[in-house]
């Protein structure tokens, strides 16, 4: 075993104090900053500010009139809803009252809906609008725990007569004519907890089954927070963007643990559809996004300069080659020489600067990437630009980040190094494991998983594979049981290959395949806007995305990427065969969970026939398909795709095993 160090705890915080939880910061703050800007939320063009002050008073009136309804200490309460100042009044007016917050990805189908409030049984649900509270009611008898159901945008609900609806306003309301008395309730009840309580249940993603609810603790939560801001210090008042599901820990862990502790005035977009805008108004000071958000920004890019006029086109491309060698020097430990920084200099006030500003990251101190892995080239272009972008690494069951770069430390083949107090181990099976107070207290009604999760010593046993380097970072490689072996045993990570297929903005996703087989082979979704822009430029018509993926102008964009990637890969394990398909890969579909993370299994048992034809040397394989529709209405048609060639077989080395 090699053990990874954790740094040592910097420095106490201030702002953190005597309290434990997080409801204890929010009365902290509201009593230190008072009229001081806490939260802003764009509604019909304009921004709003709500205070800490007024932050404290949604909340504690909300929390009051919750326990009108029956919320107790250790009742769970759903929460499901876009990122909108009401998420964060629930979670922490469930927790002040030592409720357990349990939050939901607001794109969920009915049945996903199911599974998590009958695992979880709350009695109150907290929804956003009609369209959660219909996806609820569908439900009907499917979810008999629920007992209340409060909604915030009342639009197309008041004819709706369900004797378990009520308005959250109308649930403050009744918070605020306990008076006195309540709000002293209120204070002892939120004082007389501490860490050791469950802050909430945290649904993993489910990448292989049923998602698990990860009970985490105010400790776990304040650890995470405090050695993240112990590490990369962020100021009271540093403005942050919350853009992506609140019921992801990913953002739980900013948005809430983290914006609390420093504290960070929280910025929520008008729509989701509006976040790029929002992003350039707001210029955020810290930003956590998953490697999708960066690759559509880098591939937006791309797009650009491709269809920039020549002038500007030229200069794009000298910019970003003076700025990569620049940052080759400083990762490889050695100095700028003096033209070279004047060229990078030129370049930041020519093009640079003007590219930052277009995706909001002018601004920026920090910047992090979790959740998956993310391809080299993406991360060294943003380095490259000039943005301080870091890749995390963590799961849910320890609180979201346990390993972060340093600054000036920052490398894209590692995840950086360990928290203050957590320690990194890779077992001589070469798996991660990670101890600390960041691990989680157990599985929700599930001890046998727990038990599985965790060594004797409460070392959390992540699933992944990695290794420590000499300068003792930590490299991921792949998750275990993802790791492939072709039928000869040569070994391969098959996310490494998608990750640098990925780096092309005309491939949105790819599953790769080989397992005990005579070769590498992959499933390809094609970037459907930027291969749309492509087609147009260059005059391809066409109808529909099938059609589009097998335009024979398309096929060949993909095969060159394809083999640009195969020419720095090991010969055994270059792509072979592959077939474009006919759709993308989406979470409605089970391919993928609602972080965008594929579950492998799944895909593989779904596309069967597909991944044996290319295997089995045809040219062409039909593929019967489903289409839903509202309701349960689901439609069958058949399509025909071409299975390509990147790589001639019989020229490759004799390979034993299956044909």
């Amino acid at each position: 075993m090699k053990v990874m160090a954790a740094d040592p705890v910097l420095a106490d915080h201030s702002t953190l104090g005597s309290c434990q939880t997080m409801p204890q910061l929010l009365v902290e703050n509201a009593e230190r900053y008072d009229r001081r800007t806490a939260l802003r939320w764009k509604r019909f063009g304009l921004w709003e500010q709500i205070s800490w002050a007024d932050y404290r008073d949604h909340v504690r009136d909300l929390a009051l009139g919750l326990t009108e309804l029956g919320l107790e200490a250790g009742h769970r309460v759903a929460i499901v809803g876009d990122n909108r100042p009401e998420w964060a009044y629930a979670a922490l007016a469930v927790q002040a009252m030592k409720g357990w917050s349990v939050g939901l990805y607001q794109d969920s189908l009915g049945e996903e809906f199911r599974h998590i409030i009958n695992h979880a049984e709350p009695e109150i649900a907290i929804l956003q609008d009609q369209e959660q509270v219909d996806k609820l009611l569908g439900l009907g008898d499917g979810v008999p725990s629920v007992k209340h159901i409060v909604y915030y945008d009342s639009k197309g609900l008041h004819s709706y007569d369900d004797p378990r609806l009520v308005s959250m306003e109308e649930v403050k309301e009744r918070g605020r004519l306990q008076g006195l008395e309540g709000a002293e309730r209120f204070a002892r009840t939120v004082a007389s907890a501490d860490g050791k309580d469950v802050a909430g249940i945290f649904y993993t993603s489910g990448t292989t089954g049923a998602p698990k609810g990860t009970m985490l603790t105010y400790g776990n939560l304040m650890s995470m927070a405090t050695g993240l801001n112990d590490v990369d210090p962020l100021k009271p008042g540093d403005d942050f963007l919350s853009f992506l599901p609140m019921g992801w820990i990913g953002e739980q862990m900013m948005t809430m643990a983290t914006a609390l502790l420093v504290p960070l005035v929280v910025n929520f977009p008008e729509e989701p559809e509006t976040v790029s805008n929002d992003l350039r108004e707001i210029g955020p000071r810290a930003m956590f996004a998953p490697p999708r958000v960066w690759e559509n920004n880098l591939s937006t890019y791309q797009v650009g300069v491709e269809e920039a006029p020549w002038l500007k086109r030229v200069t794009a491309h000298w910019a970003m080659r003076i700025a990569h060698r620049a940052l080759a020097r400083r990762t490889a430990g050695k100095q700028v020489p003096p033209m070279l920084w004047l060229a990078r200099l030129l370049a930041e006030h020519t093009m640079l600067r003007s590219v930052k500003n277009s995706m909001g990251l002018t601004r920026l101190r920090r910047a992090y990437t979790g959740g998956a892995a993310m391809g080299p080239e993406v991360f060294d272009f943003f380095q490259a630009l000039g943005v301080n972008l870091k890749q995390v690494y963590g799961q849910t069951e320890c609180a979201g980040i346990a390993v972060v770069h340093r600054d000036g430390r920052a490398r894209s083949d590692t995840v950086g190094e360990p928290l203050p107090g957590v320690d990194v181990t890779i077992a001589d099976s070469g798996e991660i494991f990670i101890g600390g107070d960041f691990v989680f207290a157990g599985y929700y009604r599930d001890p046998e998983a727990t038990a599985a999760a965790l060594t004797p010593q409460r070392q959390l046993r992540t699933g992944d594979a990695g290794f420590i380097d000499p300068a003792n970072q930590l490299t991921v490689i792949d998750r275990v049981k993802d790791l492939m072996c072709l039928a000869d045993e040569t070994q391969f990570s098959p996310q490494f290959l998608e990750n640098r297929l990925k780096f092309s903005q005309y491939i949105r996703d790819v599953v790769i395949f080989g397992r005990e087989r005579d070769f590498v082979s992959a499933l390809i979704s094609i970037d459907a806007a930027n291969v749309g822009h492509w087609a147009e430029r260059n005059h391809v018509g066409y109808t529909t995305y099938t059609d589009l993926t097998q335009k024979p102008e398309v096929v060949s964009l993909i095969l060159s990427e394809v083999r640009r990637v195969n020419v720095d890969v090991p010969d055994r394990t270059r792509i072979h065969r592959f077939v474009l398909l006919h759709k993308e890969l989406d979470a409605d579909d089970d391919e993928l969970t609602r972080t965008r993370k594929i579950r492998r299994g799944f895909v593989e048992e779904r596309y069967r026939d597909l991944i044996d034809a290319l295997y089995g040397g045809e040219d062409r394989c039909e593929l019967r398909t489903e289409v839903r529709y509202s309701g349960e209405e689901v439609a069958e048609s058949t399509v025909r795709l071409q299975l390509l060639t990147a790589i001639d077989i019989d020229a490759t080395p004799p390979m034993c095993g299956r044909a």
